[in-house]
Parts: structure tokens; sequence; C-alpha cells
């Protein structure tokens, strides 16, 4: 079961809990802005959640960290240690540029908190829709958008520079 609550910081805690369930046990989590200290952990993340030519150039990266129309939230333990992050664009169709979480955080419920902390802050920034792109053969988070009320809209050809093709995903925020 995940609950999940204001901080006194401002920033959203997720306590997971897995006897029983498909969590790992007790990881508490606080999702916070992202600080341009983090950068070099987030690049490092990003190489290590995806394959080349599907994980971002740190230029790439940066860009999109640093757009106006972009905000990048960073999942965080106790001690501040980086455990994953989401970057997102607003616009009438929000997108979600990425979201990675690290290897040992993953099934604790900090994947799920990432996407819904920034589907709040996307709805509240005027977006009506979600859109995002995930590799075809990537399973496991074509599985998480599903669980989260994401459907397939298209298969884009190619669009990775490695040559894999893209499954294009969208949820519509008035009707969540």
């Amino acid at each position: 079961m995940e609950k999940v609550r204001k901080s006194k910081s401002g920033g959203t805690v997720s306590a997971s809990v897995g006897p029983g369930g498909h969590y790992n046990a007790c990881v508490a989590s606080v999702i916070r802005e992202y600080r341009p200290a983090d950068f070099d952990n987030l690049w490092r993340m990003d190489q290590d959640c995806f394959a080349p030519g599907i994980a971002y150039s740190k230029q790439e990266l940066k860009t999109y960290i640093r757009s106006k129309s972009t905000f990048t939230l960073v999942g965080v333990d106790a001690k501040d240690s980086i455990r994953g992050f989401i970057v997102a664009h607003v616009s009438q169709i929000g997108h979600i540029i990425t979201i990675d979480v690290a290897q040992e955080a993953r099934r604790s419920g900090l994947g799920s908190l990432l996407l819904l902390s920034a589907e709040r802050r996307l709805r509240e920034g005027g977006s009506h829709a979600i859109g995002l792109e995930t590799a075809v053969d990537n399973v496991t988070a074509l599985a998480f958008y599903k669980r989260h009320g994401y459907h397939v809209v298209r298969t884009w050809p190619r669009y990775y520079s490695n040559g894999v093709d893209a499954l294009v995903l969208r949820k519509d925020l008035d009707r969540a």
C-alpha cells in the first residue's frame, strides 16, 4: 500500500510497504525540485537506466532540464540520495520527457510517486492530456504506464537513434 502526503518542506512523501505486496519493504521517498548540483547524478542515472541510443547525451538532458517550459522533480531518500527523477514539459498536451528510477529503488513506489507528482503539476499548469514515448521492447515501462491509465495511440518507426521503434502513449487528464 502506498501512502502519499505533503511534507512540511512542501515535498511529497511516500511510504511504501512490501509484506504481502510487490513493493520493496518500507522504502520512503521525498519528491523535491531539481537543483543544478543534481545534474551529474541524473545524467549518470539516465545512462544506467537506458540503452545506448535511448539514453540522453549530457547536452540533450541539460537542454531539456533547463528549458523554461519544463520542470524536473527528483526523488530522494532520507539522506537526500537521489533515487529517481522525472522531466516533464508543460503545454496543453504535456509531455513526459523521461522518468528514471535507480535499480535499487525499483518496485518501491517511487516511479508511481514521480509520475503522479508530475501529472498533478502538469494539470495545475493547464495540461489537458499527457503524452510520452517508450521503446516497443520495454515491456516493464509499458505495463507501468498502462497501470497509470496511459494507452497506446501509435507506433513511431525508428524513433530512437539505435533504430528501435517507439510506442506513443497518452493519458487524458480531463477524465483522470
